[in-house]
């Protein structure tokens, strides 16, 4: 086929010296996407949703799902990626740009053959502006496996969700929404990591991700470490409108897990004002939804990001996340109330910790977390540590 201009090369954008139709990288990994939460402040729904590209596997892809009760409701869809990268849409499900960085929709479609499934119809609205977050870069054994940048950004959303034969309806002062925005190289299945998957596999990987909306402020937290507590990531961000961001110190976190689990019930993150004055930082879980039941994240094993599945795929399933065998392997998105300050907020403290964690006292794959689902099998492929979800 011959490699003709698309209609985004008309624009003043390009970064490198080829057509917009392609990245810079011809490394398989490459993508590009976007999620979305979407809480309700009583702890009674979270709906996650999120679409992607992977260019050099040609595949466009998007999920939904929604925590509702004690069970999870999802849709899933994938298609051959075209030229029109304006085009946010995959089956069922559609994102639109309203407003760059300030207001857009999403949507996903009633399927008539299953009036009771999952759909939704919301408007979100940035409350304040979007930040970046550190340079993400991994490497497995001399590997870059993994090299991102992302933006995360708090609003609100009004609509309309349906599922269960019922109708939420989502208001700005009931509800919080937040995104994160993502790019870069990150892995996909299907490629042999050779010798440096076997030989140079993390020992532990521990993970928080906490975007907090406040009335009056937006806080960022994200901390990445090794087993030995060695921080590879590191942000503390209070974002106000019409303000200067402000760093809040090196973050640490106090997390209550669930007995025998690696699941928290609450955490309070200790940070540090300008002036060091300490603040601590909340959480008290309300709902929690594991990413690897329906959202397509390592270990999912009916579906994952970046697989080619045909042309015109769409799946809708309907999963018990506390019953399901893999929801203790993968990173956790748990929405939450939060306290700083005397002020009370909503966002997502989202959590993973795999293997071995000296200042959590994690020992190794076992420790307090849930037995395997089988104790003859092995542990299941995925997600090793050091592979996060964003």
């Amino acid at each position: 086929m011959t490699d003709r201009p698309i209609a985004l090369d008309e624009y003043p954008i390009h970064q490198v010296p080829l057509s917009m139709r392609h990245v810079a990288t011809g490394d398989r990994n490459a993508y590009d996407r976007c999620i979305f939460h979407v809480m309700d402040h009583t702890g009674r729904a979270l709906l996650i949703a999120g679409l992607g590209v992977h260019p050099n596997t040609g595949v466009i892809d998007a999920f939904a799902t929604l925590r509702l009760g004690d069970r999870l409701y999802a849709v899933r869809a994938s298609d051959a990626l075209t030229d029109d990268r304006l085009a946010l849409a995959v089956g069922p499900l559609t994102i639109t740009v309203d407003r760059p960085l300030e207001r857009l929709r999403l949507r996903c479609a009633a399927d008539p053959a299953d009036p009771g499934g999952l759909s939704y119809d919301l408007a979100w609205h940035a409350a304040f502006p979007a930040v970046w977050e550190p340079h993400h870069t991994q490497y497995r054994g001399g590997r870059l496996t993994l090299e991102g940048r992302r933006f995360v950004q708090a609003g609100t959303c009004t609509g309309t969700v349906r599922a269960a034969g019922g109708e939420l309806a989502v208001t700005a002062g009931e509800w919080t929404g937040t995104r994160d925005r993502s790019w870069g190289v990150r892995p996909i299945p299907g490629e042999d990591g050779g010798r440096a998957a076997e030989e140079a596999r993390p020992e532990g990987f521990h993970w928080i991700w906490c975007p907090v909306r406040f009335d009056d402020r937006f806080v960022m937290v994200v901390v990445q470490e090794d087993a030995d507590g060695h921080r590879t990531l590191n942000e503390a961000l209070l974002v106000r409108n019409g303000a200067h961001d402000v760093q809040l110190g090196w973050p640490y976190a106090d997390i209550t897990y669930r007995a025998g689990t690696r699941q928290p019930e609450r955490a309070v993150l200790h940070l540090t004002d300008p002036a060091r004055k300490p603040l601590e930082l909340a959480a008290e879980i309300l709902t929690s939804s594991p990413l690897a039941v329906g959202a397509g994240y390592p270990p999912a094993d009916d579906w994952q990001h970046g697989t080619w599945r045909g042309r015109g795929w769409t799946d809708r399933r309907t999963y018990d996340p506390a019953a399901h065998p893999l929801a203790a392997y993968g990173v956790t998105d748990h929405a939450a109330r939060f306290t700083l300050d005397g002020r009370t907020g909503y966002g997502i403290f989202e959590h993973g910790s795999f293997g071995r964690h000296d200042p959590s006292g994690f020992t190794g794959h076992t420790g307090p977390a849930p037995a395997r689902p089988d104790a003859s099998q092995p542990r299941p492929a995925g997600p090793q540590p050091g592979e996060d979800r964003s």
